[in-house]
């Protein structure tokens, strides 16, 4: 009988279980990793002696990278959090606190970044020290150092107290009872126990997402002056929905309240690209409302980050942990925007209020108005809150005894019932989350009850709301097409020299709706339309490419086969409800030559058409991005055998071959379409590598300068700089 078993619970998650030596290891934790498992019933409520807890993984085996097709690898916190309170591995007193804590594995770097992540994520700022350097005063300082303290139970503790480690090199490790790991590979590794083992491949191949772990399904979102579009009312436990979040569209604009696991999935559910967020507010820095980040990095220009000053250093602070960088690369990335708490926010005509939420890490709940007929409109976020019971156990008059005072528990209470046209809330219950009795008299307009992963009691039914993915509140109705007011802006990217009288000519055509998986544009046959996409977004597929991205709202389709008088090169797929202008080829034809446009388009497009094909600059760059880059990249020759210079840009290979040499050892081969230079042109690290041209070779030469501005490429190139410092620093590397 075999003594090991080995599951594939999705991609780039396994499970490995030794019942005889009570090991159960979870081999790889990006976002929703516990969900996996419970949907497995690798995870299920159990009893012991009479406590009902539940159980799983006791051993988290960490991805080699931290990165992998944009998405983090290592978030381990909820599977600590598992562990530690739903397994009991933490509870005084519990049958599975047997004085064994939980133990993490893997390379040295990935290792000690997790356990400063969870850190933050356990406490946020852990001083008053940190909290006055954030701006908070000496005195507010004081107040949520004692407040943290008690939801700590009186000491804040490193995570080493709590979870043990293992490093793992290049030889084989001895974890625990006779088990061994070994990595064999970049992200594989072998697992052996007695004479059994089993190998396990964390690493995801080109193009693969991590899986989502229940379905949205599609939907098709009107656009609105003022209003609230509910993208989650779960919590990090519900196996069924997303985590609480929200998204406020005002005038054109799109803004996320909080970013949870797999935002990506559900803004492509919704038919809204990435490039379409205007701005994210930021609550918290608790995974199921800050791990979506990633899915922001994805933009090709710094999405605004509005959050106050304590919340955003909080946040600094875990993902600088997450990647082991500094925390001020956080502006590298978003475009920080402090907000001022206790007060309205004016943002171009939308108004936010932060105000101070008791929790275990900074926190604000959100008020946002917008001023209509008879007063304003209003929609409050509360997440995350605490319920006024376990808040009120919390007052004591001793200024230094850990808790709070009874002026700030009032506080709180009236910041509570504050109402509003729409109020969601969190009544996820426990000793750090709010209840639905606490608002029982509330004269907001509509309760909207969130954040938790049980069914709505009856109870909470005669109180408040539900809100399903994809649902809308609209507070102020929309009276015109704030879609269509947009495309006389995007045609502009793509002529930006044209008369607004000849742009009219184009936007005087029928806008269509596609269905989703509806195919606009079939490679190999003929163009009757080019098509300018308002909403939505689409698939882009081409025989003979392992890549495909998706094209979203600005993008043209289309166009190049249409002036050459050619089929279509590729095949436009719908992957949501999709609108389009469909402009007919002759009317196109006849717009080019009137403005003398032909021999410009045919040079940005050869070039703009490469990008466009590769991993680096494919998916959801914008053509603004990609004309900035088309400008000013020039094309340079290398026989075979020259040293490339790299001049601190990225050199990018249009034809040829090129050889990254480790002293010497040949360690990577660059071909068509790949890159490298990036340590040096947007990370200001030393050269890893000595680059050879293998054969006659033409590279593009990209500026760093323009790339480190784009974060989507700049995230990228974090991902490939991380995996080709991990080859350099290998074994045989030179």
């Amino acid at each position: 009988m075999h003594k090991m078993k080995k599951v594939v619970v999705s991609a780039g998650i396994s499970w490995v279980e030794i019942p005889e030596v009570d090991l159960y290891i979870l081999c790889g934790c990006p976002a929703d990793a516990v969900k996996h498992l419970m949907r497995r019933g690798l995870i299920v409520p159990s009893e012991q002696n009479g406590v009902t807890c539940e159980t799983g993984p006791n051993v988290i085996l960490l991805s080699d990278v931290m990165i992998q097709n944009g998405a983090f690898c290592n978030l381990s916190e909820f599977p600590v959090l598992q562990m530690l309170y739903r397994q009991g591995m933490l509870l005084p007193g519990h049958p599975s606190n047997a004085g064994i804590k939980p133990l993490l594995i893997g390379m040295k770097e990935q290792v000690d970044a997790q356990m400063n992540y969870i850190y933050r994520g356990n406490y946020g700022l852990v001083s008053q020290e940190e909290m006055i350097e954030a701006g908070a005063t000496p005195e507010a300082a004081d107040e949520m150092m004692r407040l943290k303290l008690r939801f700590a139970f009186g000491r804040i503790c490193e995570s080493s107290e709590l979870l043990d480690v293992a490093y793992l090199g290049n030889e084989p490790l001895t974890i625990r009872n006779g088990v061994t790991v070994r990595r064999m590979a970049l992200n594989e590794f072998q697992i052996a126990y007695g004479n059994e083992t089993v190998a396990v491949d964390l690493n995801l191949p080109l193009g693969v997402a991590y899986e989502l772990p229940y379905p949205l399904g599609i939907h098709q979102v009107k656009r609105e002056y003022f209003a609230v579009l509910h993208t989650g009312d779960g919590d990090g436990w519900d196996v069924n929905r997303p985590p609480m979040g929200s998204i406020v569209m005002f005038q054109e604009r799109i803004y996320l309240v909080d970013a949870g696991s797999n935002l990506h999935f559900q803004l492509a559910a919704l038919g809204i690209g990435i490039n379409e967020i205007d701005g994210l507010f930021l609550t918290h820095a608790h995974d199921d409302h800050f791990a979506g980040v990633t899915t922001l990095l994805r933009a090709d220009r710094r999405i605004k980050l509005y959050a106050t000053p304590l919340v955003r250093a909080s946040a600094a602070k875990k993902l600088s942990a997450l990647l082991a960088i500094d925390e001020g690369a956080l502006s590298d990335y978003f475009d920080v925007q402090d907000l001022v708490l206790g007060q309205w926010n004016d943002i171009k005509g939308l108004e936010v209020m932060p105000v101070f939420s008791p929790h275990p890490v900074e926190t604000t709940i959100m008020h946002f108005r917008a001023l209509w007929q008879g007063g304003y409109r209003t929609y409050a976020h509360f997440a995350d809150i605490v319920s006024l019971d376990v808040l009120k156990g919390m007052v004591t008059d001793d200024p230094l005894a850990p808790g709070l005072t009874q002026a700030l528990y009032d506080k709180v209470v009236a910041d509570y019932a504050v109402p509003a046209n729409v109020k969601k809330l969190d009544i996820g219950g426990g000793l750090i989350h709010g209840t639905a009795t606490d608002f029982r008299g509330d004269r907001s307009g509509k309760l909207i009850l969130a954040h938790t992963a049980r069914p709505l009691f009856p109870a909470d039914k005669a109180i408040g709301s539900g809100a399903p993915f994809g649902t809308i509140d609209v507070l102020i109705q929309g009276q015109q097409n704030f879609a269509w007011s947009n495309a006389k802006n995007w045609l502009r990217t793509y002529f930006p020299a044209t008369p607004d009288h000849e742009l009219g000519l184009l936007l005087n055509n029928p806008v269509i709706t596609f269905n989703p998986e509806t195919i606009l544009l079939r490679e190999g046959t003929v163009i009757e339309n080019v098509f300018l996409i308002l909403a939505g977004i689409v698939e882009t597929i081409q025989s003979g490419q392992a890549l495909f991205g998706d094209r979203a709202a600005g993008a043209f389709l289309g166009e190049t086969a249409a002036i050459e008088g050619e089929a279509a090169y590729q095949t436009y797929r719908a992957a949501s409800f999709v609108q389009a202008v469909a402009i007919h080829i002759d009317l196109y034809r006849a717009f080019v030559d009137r403005n003398n446009l032909l021999d410009d388009l045919r040079s940005m497009q050869e070039r703009r058409g490469f990008l466009r094909a590769t991993w680096l600059c494919g998916g959801a760059i914008s053509n603004t991005v990609l004309n900035q880059l088309v400008q000013e990249m020039p094309l340079v020759s290398y026989g075979p055998g020259e040293v490339i210079d790299t001049h601190s840009n990225l050199m990018m290979v249009r034809r040829g071959r090129v050889e990254l040499h480790r002293g010497n050892h040949a360690v990577e081969t660059i071909g068509t379409g790949h890159f490298f230079g990036e340590e040096t042109a947007v990370f200001e690290s030393p050269s890893l590598f000595l680059a050879y041209a293998a054969v006659p070779t033409e590279l593009y030469a990209l500026p760093g300068h323009l790339l480190r501005s784009v974060p989507v490429i700049r995230w990228k190139l974090l991902e490939t700089f991380e995996r080709r410092a991990f080859a350099a620093s290998s074994p045989g590397s030179g």
